[in-house]
């Protein structure tokens, strides 16, 4: 007896696409997606922002780079080692460094001359004496007296107002000096942590490009490894669409060619009626 079987199958084309797409999307995502490739990464720090760190953390640099210029501490800046610093020109020896070397030769031939000039005075008096006919008496000896008291006052007068002149020009010298190394004691760090910021901000700008190329390119790596499930994604959504919107299913009558128990039992049947049929005309 034929069976009669209905089926419900979709339409013939969405059945090739379908299989297709399972197909691709099973051999896709066999195995594990090699996401090293894009991970992130961080740009390393740029020689400029090291050197910045270096500078800020050197000895006599940075913070500190004021010292040298206060104790003379050259060998830690990289200046001289005999570098002096503010602190030597203190105290009350600090001007004998800028007291001229010529400053004693003048003031000996200065009151060398002056005691020339004395001593023609000292000739003066005598002559005036033996003309007096005082010579050798006791007004002379006065008047020798006080020109010597007179004159030697005098001398020490000069003699200090010339060791005063030069040792108060020495200790001027002193007082620049050390003015100008308490100047570079504050000019100096600040120039210092301009470079420092300077050299940041440039390292900064060079490592902000280095990661946005990184990141670029492991954008670029991702988008590559990505592009093969975003196409099957639209497919996919694709297929999903027509699926729904597409009258995608029709009914198939199915009816079987009979077994061969089947086509005997159906033999057997006809045999048996034809037997009837034939015991009923002859009895």
């Amino acid at each position: 007896m034929a069976i009669s079987q209905s089926q419900l199958l979709p339409a013939p084309f969405l059945t090739d696409v379908t299989k297709g797409y399972a197909k691709d999307i099973g051999a896709l995502t066999a195995a594990p997606l090699a996401t090293k490739e894009f991970a992130p990464t961080v740009a390393p720090q740029d020689i400029y922002q090291t050197d910045a760190y270096t500078m800020a953390g050197t000895a006599g640099q940075g913070i500190g780079a004021y010292d040298p210029y206060i104790t003379g501490q050259g060998a830690y800046s990289g200046l001289p080692t005999d570098y002096r610093g503010a602190q030597d020109y203190t105290g009350p020896d600090a001007y004998e460094e800028f007291y001229s070397p010529y400053q004693k030769d003048v003031i000996d031939k200065t009151l060398a001359e002056y005691d020339v000039q004395a001593g023609k005075g000292l000739s003066g008096i005598g002559l005036l004496a033996a003309k007096s006919g005082n010579l050798g008496g006791g007004r002379e000896g006065v008047m020798r007296s006080e020109f010597q008291t007179k004159s030697d006052l005098q001398r020490a007068l000069l003699d200090y107002q010339m060791r005063n002149q030069g040792f108060m020009q020495a200790n001027q010298l002193a007082g620049q000096a050390f003015g100008q190394q308490m100047n570079m004691a504050g000019t100096v760090p600040g120039l210092e942590r301009a470079d420092i910021a300077g050299l940041e901000s440039a390292g900064a700008g060079r490592r902000a490009t280095a990661q946005a190329e990184i990141d670029a390119e492991r954008e670029t790596a991702r988008l590559a490894a990505y592009e093969p499930y975003e196409r099957l994604g639209y497919l996919g959504s694709g297929i999903g669409s027509m699926l729904s919107g597409y009258p995608a299913q029709f009914q198939s009558s199915v009816q079987p060619n009979p077994t061969p128990l089947q086509t005997a039992m159906g033999i057997g049947a006809v045999g048996s009626g034809i037997l009837g049929n034939l015991k009923g005309l002859y009895s």
